[in-house]
């Protein structure tokens, strides 16, 4: 799976998901860095990632949108605002994520 990590979460949850073999990076990675959100969805639906964020405006957006694209995966913080312990307590959630994600049927 390709994803697009928001500043609001640690560039170490990007890691974690390329060394699990997916497609990750995050918004340092590419300069978006203090963008906006429309902006970050918009290169999020052009690159077709699932946005990873802390942020509930990227749902809204969503939502007010009417589109289907790009997904967006809501981490919610359970712990302090340290980079390795947000990405080992979001693990857990990008697991049952990938494992859902491998269990619905296709629309191909």
């Amino acid at each position: 799976m390709r994803f697009l990590v928001d500043e609001n979460l640690s560039p170490i949850l990007a890691d974690l998901l390329r060394v699990a073999g997916h497609d990750a990076s995050h918004v340092r990675d590419i300069g978006l860095q203090g963008a906006t959100d429309q902006a970050v969805m918009d290169r999020a639906e052009a690159e077709q990632r699932v946005v990873v964020s802390a942020d509930t405006d990227f749902g809204t957006l969503l939502a007010r949108s009417g589109a289907k694209l790009p997904s967006v995966l809501l981490i919610r913080r359970l712990v302090g605002r340290r980079a390795a312990d947000q990405a080992v307590s979001s693990w857990p959630t990008f697991r049952l994520y990938l494992k859902t994600c491998k269990a619905a049927p296709s629309s191909s």
